[in-house]
Order: structure tokens, then sequence, then C-alpha cells
């Protein structure tokens, strides 16, 4: 039985951590081999990359030194991930009508959320949440951004991969636009303390396969949805 929320850590995705985000994604790469770029190229860069040539993407970017997201672990396996960068690092959101920028106010965006199956229901993407705001705000963002549904009705999974708005709210964000009835814009201001939203529960960051092998050979104690092909709300 998958545990409750209150059990993850939480860590960035650096190059140690590449396999837990393969294994997470499975061979779809979360969905219909987008890999997490659907907001980082346009439609025919992503069609042309769709499975290997995204995660390839991927790959290069955080080999590189970028930090796309941050990853949940149970133990030492990665059950959910939250895409979390400078609204910059997301071209596609500057080509949108309904997500266009509300203001000139420099912003940190979450776009994406995937959580395994077996730990979907479970609370872990309001987890997500509030480890992105804690991460945006120690690399110095002061807004953090999110792109929720807000359904009128049953909608199905595939299209919740930005969150729900309720999940937003209850993190502490505020609507500061709608220009489409079911995709709002929400906001939430980052303080120096612990970030509006972040679950008390979170524990520190997994530690990277590497580091966990070190640990253990100095023998210390406790040392580190299937999205749609086609069209996407909010394009």
């Amino acid at each position: 039985m998958a545990r409750p929320a209150s059990a993850l850590r939480f860590a960035p995705l650096v190059p140690d951590r590449l396999p837990d985000l393969e294994r997470l994604f499975g061979p779809r790469g979360a969905c219909a081999g987008c890999w997490c770029m659907w907001w980082k190229t346009t439609r025919a860069g992503f069609d042309a990359g769709r499975g290997e040539g995204n995660r390839d993407a991927m790959r290069r970017q955080v080999r590189a030194g970028v930090v796309p997201g941050i990853l949940a672990y149970a133990r030492s396996e990665a059950v959910g991930w939250c895409a979390v960068e400078p609204r910059s690092a997301y071209p596609r959101l500057a080509r949108s009508r309904t997500l266009a920028p509300v203001d000139g106010e420099p912003v940190w965006s979450v776009t994406c959320f995937f959580v395994a199956r077996g730990w979907r229901g479970r609370g872990i993407t309001g987890a997500l949440l509030g480890a992105a705001a804690a991460h945006a705000r120690r690399a110095g963002a002061r807004l953090l951004e999110g792109y929720p549904v807000a359904p009128r009705g049953r909608t199905a999974d595939a299209w919740l991969y930005t969150g729900l708005a309720t999940t937003f709210a209850r993190g502490g964000f505020e609507e500061v636009a709608r220009r489409s009835p079911t995709r709002p814009v929400m906001r939430l201001a980052l303080g120096r303390g612990p970030a509006a939203g972040a679950r008390a529960e979170v524990s520190p960051a997994a530690p990277a396969p590497a580091a966990r092998g070190r640990a253990r050979a100095r023998s210390r104690a406790g040392s580190s949805r299937t999205r749609p092909s086609r069209p996407r709300p909010g394009r």
C-alpha cells in the first residue's frame, strides 16, 4: 500500500537523478513522448522531437546545469514530478493568448505535474506545489505563477497536468487573471519564511544516487497521465 504524502521527500532534478525521472516517466515520457518539453519548444519542434528527441533534450538541459523541476520521493523511488523554472524558460507561455504575461513582474512558473499511477489521489500534487514554492524562493524568486484548470464538470486526468485551481488556492495562490473561463492565472508571493502553501510534513531532499552510495560506503547513518498527444489546454 502506498504511503501518505507526509512520508515524501523532495529534491531538484540534477544529473545524478535523471535515471529516477526516466523510471518515473516510463517509456512514454510521462505522456506521448513529451518528456516535459511541451512548454519549452514550438509545436513543430515538439512533434519532431516526440519521444527520444524530447528525452535527449531534457537530458542535455539537466547535464548543462539547468534545474527544470522537483522530484518527489518515497524512500528511494521517485513518485512525482513538478516542472518549475523562471517563466522565461517556457517560450510557449509567451505565445499563448490565454496565459500571456499579466504584467512586467519577473515570475517563476509551475507548468506541469506528473504523479505515478499508484500515488494519485493522495495529495501528492499539493505537496509538490509546496516544495516547488520553497525551491523557487531559495533561488531568489519573489513571485510564483501557476496555470491550473478550473473545470466546469468532470474532466479527464489527461487535461489536468497543469494542476487544479483548487489545489493552487489551498497552497495560498490567488487568481490574478482569467482570459478563459476554465484557465485562471494564479500567483503566490514568496516571502523569506516558509513558502506559503509548503506543507509542514515535507522532509529534506532525498539524496542523489551517488550520494547514497558514498554514504553507505562510509557507513554514515541518515546521510541527501496520460497527457493527450493532440491539442492541449492553454495553447
